[in-house]
């Protein structure tokens, strides 16, 4: 613990690339909301947001180098995951200028699999214990950041800014997908045309009905359930009409499993693994997913670590530190 407050002796001068790659994001969305600005409903807003992100970052770089120590490294990494809470429900600000896509993704799962997985799951296996245990999963993404981001600040301080470059650069890459990709997933849309007509296989194009429309459908399972009402919670406090396709809860957590592996450390990878099971099919489940974001989450997690892996190696993210 001592080696918090320890004073580095060559602290890093600049911005961490996990940082980079959060600014690189908001320079992005900041020019497509200043070419879209006539249709976005909150351009004022957006900026708004991005001048207390900056705001926010440049303070955190202040009070590093006024006290350069770990802690303030780590308190750095610990802004930028806050505020990923914010950049989530930004996503939808663009994403809904554009024209839903949503009847072709449910058209797809249906050739697929003869049916909508994400409809009857829930009704297949509908046990209290069961549901628990889906919500259980669903509820466990941000706890599994955490608990990854801290083995690795105390356990693999060498590695700390890669893995957190990897997750964050990760988190990036997919929220530009949730910007260009209008794919709301079956919570929304099977509300917006009605269950009946996905129940006989009719998937109709809603155009831009997610534009002035947020309602989305109660989430099936054990209505009781102390881990329900938090997903519901959860839900109601910043879910939008957006970010379905690639399931980026799935994918961040197969990311955090790589990182988990690269650690080293069985006990830290035991622990991740039920919750990240669980995470594959509860988003199915509570029907915030197809089966192909979820597919997709996989495939495009297991890319991303390995793509930025690469680039931290080709980039030379990680920064000197001091204590190693």
């Amino acid at each position: 613990m001592k080696n918090l407050f320890t004073i580095e002796k060559n602290p890093h001068r600049g911005l961490f690339a996990f940082e980079w790659v959060v600014v690189a994001y908001m320079l992005l969305t900041l020019v497509v909301i200043l070419f879209t600005w006539t249709k976005l409903v909150n351009p004022i807003s957006m900026l708004w947001g991005r001048f207390h992100f900056v705001a926010m970052t440049a303070a955190l770089w202040a009070v590093y180098r006024l006290i350069p120590c770990r802690l303030t490294r780590f308190l750095r990494l610990v802004g930028q995951m806050a505020l990923l809470s914010w950049w989530y429900p930004d996503t939808y600000e663009l994403n809904r200028i554009f024209p839903n896509l949503d009847h072709l993704f449910a058209t797809w799962e249906q050739q697929l699999f003869g049916c909508q997985p994400a409809l009857l799951f829930s009704q297949a296996v509908s046990s209290p214990v069961f549901s628990e245990l889906m919500d259980l999963g669903y509820a466990s993404y941000f706890p599994m950041m955490v608990v990854v981001m801290v083995y690795y600040f105390f356990c693999r301080y060498k590695e700390f800014q890669r893995a957190a470059w990897i997750l964050l650069a990760s988190f990036m890459l997919y929220y530009v997908i949730f910007v260009f990709l209008p794919v709301t997933g079956p919570q929304y849309y099977y509300g917006a045309v009605g269950l009946d007509q996905i129940a006989h296989g009719f998937f109709p194009n809603v155009g831009d009905y997610f534009m002035h429309n947020t309602e989305r459908l109660t989430s099936p399972g054990w209505t009781d359930g102390v881990f329900y009402q938090l997903v519901e919670s959860a839900h109601d406090a910043g879910e939008r009409p957006t970010a379905a396709f690639p399931s980026s809860h799935v994918g961040i957590t197969t990311v955090l499993m790589l990182l988990s592996l690269r650690a080293r450390s069985n006990r830290l990878t035991f622990l991740l693994l039920p919750f990240f099971i669980l995470m594959c099919f509860s988003t199915v489940y509570i029907q915030a997913h197809y089966v192909i974001d979820a597919v997709a989450g996989l495939l495009s997690g297991i890319a991303f670590y390995f793509l930025f892996d690469w680039l931290g190696n080709k980039w030379k993210v990680d920064p000197k530190t001091s204590g190693k």
